[in-house]
C-alpha cells in the first residue's frame, strides 16, 4: 500500500504551520465561557411493544407518576410500551431562560427500540444538583428506513427548555483568562506580545504554556464583549513541537513541527538509506541504496521512500530506528 495520504498530510501540515497567522478565536478558550453538561432520568412512552416490559425502576417510576396525577394503582405496573431512559444535554454558555436546546435520550433498561416514543417531562440537573432545564417531546432515532444500528438512543430536537441561568456577570469582569487549546510556551508568549502591541499597553501577561491573563483596559470597562470581539480576531503565528503521530493499526502517519534529520545510515530489508554530506557522488552503491542530503526534510525523505515502494509499515520501522539512533530530532507518539 502506497503512502499517498501520509504524503499529503506531511505537506499540508508543514505548509500550514508557517503559511499564515491564526486568529486567537481558534487558539484559545475564555475561562467561564463553556458548555455545561446536565442530566436527568425519565420515561419514554408510546412504544410499540419495544419497551422494558416492567422492572423495579420502571414500575416505581410509573407508580409515582400516577400518584402525582391523582391515581393510586395497587397492583404491579408493567408495560412493554414504556422504557426508562437517561436524558442528557449541554447548557450553552450564557444560556437564557426559555431558550431551547437539543437533548439526547438513551435507554438504560431492556428496551429494544425507542422509535416512535415520547419523552415525558424530565428535569435536567447540573453537577450542583440544581435543575437547569426541562426536557420532553417526540424522539427521533434516525435511519429507520435503512434499519438504525442504535435504536435504543435518540434525539429530541429542541426538546429542552432552559429554566435556570448561570450567573457569570461577564460584562462586569475586570480581567479575563485565556487558555490555549494546544499548550505551547512560544505560542503563549506570542499571544501576549500581539495583544499588548494591538491594544497599546501592558494588558496581557503570559503565565505559562497554557495561560494568558488579560486585564480589561479602562476604556473597555463594562464593554468586555466589544473587547473580546476585537481581541479574538488578532492573528498569531503558532508554534508546535516536532512530533510524528503513528497509528500502527491503520498505517496512518502524521507529522507536525520542524522535524530535523541528522547524518545517519540505516538499512531496512533490501533498502539502504544514508543521510550525510557526500554520499551522493559514489558510483558503486547498490540499486536499493538511497542517499539523503543532511538538509533533506522529513517530507522529502517520505516522498523518496514512497518512490522506492516503501509501505507504511516500513516507514514506521524506519522512523522508530532513526529516533532511537538520535538522527531524528522530534517526538514519536503511538496511538
Amino acid at each position: 500500500m502506497k503512502i499517498l495520504i501520509s504524503l499529503l498530510l506531511f505537506s499540508f501540515i508543514s505548509q500550514a504551520a508557517s503559511a499564515k497567522p491564526i486568529r486567537l478565536k481558534e487558539l484559545v478558550d475564555v475561562k467561564g465561557v463553556r458548555e455545561n453538561p446536565i442530566i436527568g432520568y425519565g420515561l419514554v412512552i408510546g412504544l410499540n411493544g419495544t419497551g422494558d416490559g416492567g422492572g423495579e425502576i420502571v414500575d416505581n417510576s410509573l407508580r409515582k407518576m400516577f400518584q402525582k396525577l391523582g391515581l393510586n394503582p395497587q397492583n404491579e405496573i408493567s408495560s412493554k410500551n414504556v422504557a426508562s431512559v437517561i436524558v442528557t444535554a449541554k447548557l450553552k454558555p450564557f444560556a437564557r431562560m426559555g431558550q431551547r436546546i437539543d437533548v439526547k435520550v438513551s435507554s438504560i433498561g431492556n428496551a429494544n427500540s425507542l422509535a416512535g416514543g415520547t419523552l415525558l417531562v424530565t428535569p435536567l440537573k447540573g453537577g450542583d444538583g440544581k435543575v437547569y432545564a426541562i426536557a420532553s417531546g417526540s424522539i427521533s432515532v434516525g435511519g429507520l428506513t435503512k434499519g438504525s444500528k442504535f435504536p435504543t438512543a435518540g434525539l429530541v430536537t429542541n426538546g429542552g427548555t432552559v429554566e435556570k441561568e448561570l450567573e457569570l456577570n461577564f460584562d462586569k469582569k475586570k480581567s479575563l483568562r485565556l487558555s490555549l487549546k494546544n499548550p505551547d510556551f512560544t505560542t503563549s508568549a506570542r499571544i501576549e506580545k500581539v495583544i499588548n502591541q494591538e491594544l497599546g499597553g501592558k494588558f496581557a501577561s503570559s503565565k505559562d504554556s497554557t495561560t494568558v491573563d488579560l486585564i480589561i483596559p479602562a476604556h473597555y470597562q463594562r464593554k468586555v464583549v466589544q473587547l473580546l470581539a476585537i481581541v479574538e480576531n488578532f492573528r498569531v503565528y503558532t508554534d508546535s513541537i516536532a512530533k510524528i503521530i503513528i497509528n500502527e493499526r491503520t498505517g496512518t502517519i502524521v507529522a507536525g513541527g520542524d522535524i530535523v534529520l541528522k547524518p545517519v545510515a540505516i538499512s531496512h530489508g533490501d533498502l539502504t538509506i544514508e543521510i550525510g554530506d557526500d554520499g551522493g557522488g559514489e558510483k558503486d552503491k547498490p540499486n536499493r541504496f538511497y542517499f539523503v542530503d543532511k538538509k533533506t526534510s522529513l517530507n522529502d525523505l517520505v516522498k523518496s521512500l514512497n518512490a522506492f515502494g516503501s509501505t507504511p509499515e516500513d516507514l514506521i520501522s524506519i522512523f522508530q530506528a532513526l529516533k532511537r539512533n538520535g538522527a531524528l530530532i522530534g517526538e514519536i507518539e503511538l496511538i
